[in-house]
């Protein structure tokens, strides 16, 4: 028996996860974060029904409700006239007889540290800082992970679980530099009593524009509001986390609803990031190292399900390595051949939202003619493939 430790590279909502699921099983983990800290960016988060299966698995449920919000209902608005084109409702009797659990949003503050407070009172893992995994050796023993000071760390098994920009995968599959989409987004949090009062639903609402979209919802019990807004430009290069641009923001919102011009003016700071995503693969595995998250299926934000693929990948991959026992890597390839058709779905049907929210003339009325009649059920039968999760070792529930 391998009495090394599992190691994670990347203490992100994915690594944290998959630590957690796997010292729930019994399993030694290291995670390995790069940062001097355990952080997450300050912005809001989508968590579907399928999200919150895996959850109640973990034993989340609880603390992840004392922090997060149920909204009322999923709305598209057209940007130009401010019109509603779709309204779904959510957690009401009709959603709960579809689905069984619930839709949320929360602050990613608090959902990451929600994970990283249970890895911490599970005495199975290992918390790491400073720890930037760069690559690693891997036998048939045991995996080497190589560290940016020069060091190595010794484990059973690596997960890469190191984001869009993944080292590990960089050294597993060497695909190059993940796909830029063209599309940019601003993010920014808003005191609820800042938000204008006519604008504070109880919803996440999405005005689609031109090119252009802009997502609403309230954080924290409605103590804040998230703002994301979102526009075609190949301005910037690749990057992450930087300040935005108001001028340029406020050129591509020109002409919008008075209601999305008030809100984009509420806000002095922007956060800016490039959408990424990469092609669909199938095979993210070998031997003892896989991947995870975004480094194994990065995807554009349009279904908001980054974070919630994740979380399902760590609960998948447990439930294989448990299964298989000491063959990690029998256990990998299991995990993945589970995992990539549904990732692979999402990657491809977030791209063509984003085309759906940004349609423009006559493609834009078809949007609106086509959306605006669907019944609550025919959209819950519609999201039933996505919300409705997955068993234990991943396979879709229809």
């Amino acid at each position: 028996m391998n009495d090394n430790p599992i190691l994670i590279a990347g203490g992100g909502i994915g690594g944290a996860a998959a630590a957690l699921a796997l010292a729930q099983q019994g399993r030694a983990v290291r995670l390995l974060e790069q940062s001097r800290d355990f952080g997450e960016i300050g912005a809001g988060i989508q968590l579907g029904p399928n999200v919150y299966k895996m959850f109640q698995k973990l034993g989340l449920t609880e603390v992840i409700d004392a922090a997060a919000v149920r909204p009322d209902a999923l709305v598209m608005r057209d940007a130009l006239d401010g019109e509603i084109v779709t309204r779904v409702p959510l957690n009401d009797d009709a959603f709960r007889a579809q689905f069984p659990f619930p839709y949320a949003v929360t602050y990613r503050p608090d959902l990451h540290n929600a994970l990283i407070d249970a890895c911490q009172d599970n005495p199975l893992v290992e918390l790491a800082t400073a720890a930037k995994v760069t690559g690693f050796d891997a036998s048939n023993e045991k995996v080497v992970a190589t560290l940016e000071d020069g060091g190595g760390i010794d484990g059973s098994a690596l997960i890469g679980a190191d984001g869009l920009w993944s080292k590990v995968r960089e050294t597993l599959i060497g695909d190059g530099p993940p796909r830029v989409s063209g599309h940019i987004a601003y993010r920014a949090v808003l005191p609820a009593a800042e938000m204008p009062e006519h604008l504070r639903w109880n919803e996440v609402v999405l005005w689609a524009g031109p090119h252009t979209h802009l997502v609403q919802y309230p954080l924290r019990r409605g103590e804040i509001f998230n703002l994301v807004a979102v526009f075609h430009s190949d301005r910037y290069e690749e990057g992450w986390d930087v300040f935005g641009d108001s001028d340029e923001l406020f050129k591509r919102f020109a002409g919008e609803h008075p209601h999305v011009l008030e809100l984009l003016g509420k806000i002095e700071s922007w956060r800016m990031w490039v959408l990424c995503d990469r092609e669909p693969i199938k095979d993210w595995s070998q031997g003892r190292v896989t991947l995870l998250g975004d480094a194994a299926h990065p995807m554009l934000q349009y279904l908001a399900q980054g974070a919630c693929m994740a979380i399902e990948d760590a609960v998948c991959l447990t439930h294989q390595v448990t299964a298989h026992g000491e063959d990690i890597a029998a256990a990998f390839q299991a995990y993945q051949a589970n995992r990539y058709l549904r990732t692979g779905r999402v990657q491809l049907t977030a791209r063509f939202y984003g085309d759906v929210y940004h349609a423009e003339g006559v493609t834009r009325e078809l949007r609106n003619m086509t959306r605006s009649p669907r019944t609550p059920e025919q959209a819950y039968q519609g999201m039933a493939w996505l919300y409705n999760g997955v068993d234990d070792d991943g396979a879709q529930v229809l």
